[in-house]
């Protein structure tokens, strides 16, 4: 466990570095055109590149308090978007009324893994690491 905790930030960086290559490839090279939902995962997970990149530079696990929320937030919107590819009925609620439709699935390998899905996982890996990584508060700092 201290392994993980030591470099936990270092890990969640090429997660997030890996996520964000994945989804640049797939819209630059392969031309797939990434509707709102996809649009808004992105959105959450490209500064996670930056910021995770130079608290694991500095060893800087202040970082954390600040990257977490991003990635919970990125993570519920990934699992919303696979939600939408595989239950019909949330088709009809959906936010992409313009442009590609947030139901349309660019990849689906073996029925049930998506770019939504793919996307959780690295938010999930990232947000797991995270919370390994951050350090227990001091008794000092809970009685103050």
């Amino acid at each position: 466990m201290t392994f993980i905790r030591k470099y936990a930030l270092y890990f969640a960086f090429l997660i997030a570095l890996l996520a964000t290559s994945g989804s640049l490839y797939m819209s630059e090279i392969l031309l797939w055109e990434p509707c709102k939902l996809c649009w808004l995962q992105r959105i959450f997970m490209y500064p996670l590149v930056l910021l995770l990149g130079i608290g694991a530079y500095r060893e800087d696990y202040g970082i954390i308090k600040y990257v977490i929320p991003l990635a919970i937030i990125g993570g519920s919107i990934s699992t919303y978007h696979y939600l939408e590819q595989k239950v019909p009925g949330l088709a009809a609620i959906t936010p992409c009324r313009v442009g590609i439709p947030c139901n349309y699935d660019y990849l689906d390998m073996y029925g049930w893994i998506t770019i939504p899905l793919l996307a959780f996982t690295a938010f999930l890996l990232i947000t797991i690491l995270l919370f390994a990584a951050r350090k227990p508060e001091s008794q000092s700092d809970v009685e103050a």
